[in-house]
């Protein structure tokens, strides 16, 4: 979510995870990418034809229908057999909530044989080099380096929903702050963190298999009540210091809450909902 250059792992922090401070998964491993779906059926179209576009397209898609009862699913399975794509699924899933569906389609491609996995939204805009730029940083190097075991990519508005450019500065500003914050806030403070905290927004996220379930993946929470990438985050942070941000992994996010609710109110619903509306699923 910000400019920052890509980065390695630290040294001299040894993880405790099966695979210590770094990953040894090969070029060429399987990846999986996983999109929480709840009532996208008028506007998930973008997102599909993003991923089709993927300079990288050796992966498997897996959507989880959270519930919807517009159609989504029908969308997607349309324009996956429309373009060819085997690869590409929708699976179910009733509980209500990002975390729920997010996890369950995560465990799902692990389940599948998926080494590297890879979450957006359905409201999201990967770049067309996301996939690859995930798997390049998991993933071991040529010259023997290790990978990152958590990559935290960069999100930017999407600029076809109307918001205007003043709009759009003041919302990548504000992640930039939102991370300054995380930084030195009460609750991400914990002595036995291996590094420090790494805003990760769950639209634009890559994990290795392994990582995520000695992490314990992301709660099975409803999106008002916990902000489920940041419990994953904190989780992974006790586990290893093998994650980072990279400015490569580029994702555009939806303004639609900021068009429904306002900027100032949005930003205030991020920060730990201080504004909580009746109606929290935007669409």
């Amino acid at each position: 979510m910000n400019r920052a250059e890509s980065a390695s792992p630290r040294p001299g922090h040894a993880g405790r995870g099966p695979r210590g401070d770094g990953s040894t998964v090969a070029a060429g491993a399987r990846l999986a990418v996983v999109v929480p779906v709840f009532q996208e059926a008028a506007g998930i179209g973008p997102t599909l034809a993003a991923l089709a576009a993927q300079r990288d397209g050796d992966f498997d898609a897996i959507f989880v229908d959270n519930g919807s009862t517009d159609g989504s699913r029908a969308v997607i399975e349309a324009f996956a057999r429309g373009r060819g794509l085997a690869r590409w699924r929708v699976i179910d899933e009733p509980q209500k909530g990002t975390g729920a569906a997010a996890d369950t389609g995560l465990r799902a491609a692990i389940a599948a044989g998926a080494e590297l996995l890879a979450r957006t939204d359905a409201d999201c805009l990967p770049r067309a080099d996301w996939t690859a730029a995930i798997r390049r940083a998991l993933t071991r190097r040529e010259d023997g380096g290790l990978g990152l075991r958590l990559v935290g990519g960069e999100l930017i508005p999407r600029r076809d929903e109307g918001v205007g450019a003043l709009t759009r500065g003041a919302l990548r500003a504000a992640v930039h702050v939102a991370e300054a914050f995380g930084r030195v806030r009460p609750g991400n403070r914990d002595p036995e963190a291996l590094g420090p905290y790494l805003m990760a927004a769950g639209c634009n996220v890559g994990i290795t298999a392994e990582l995520y379930e000695a992490a314990g993946g992301f709660p099975r929470t409803a999106i008002e009540d916990l902000h489920e990438d940041r419990a994953l985050v904190n989780a992974v942070r006790r586990i290893t210091a093998a994650y980072a941000r990279r400015g490569d992994v580029v994702v555009a996010g939806s303004s639609r809450r900021v068009r429904a609710w306002g900027l100032r109110r949005t930003l205030l619903w991020y920060k730990d909902h201080a504004y909580r509306p009746e109606v929290v699923d935007i669409r």
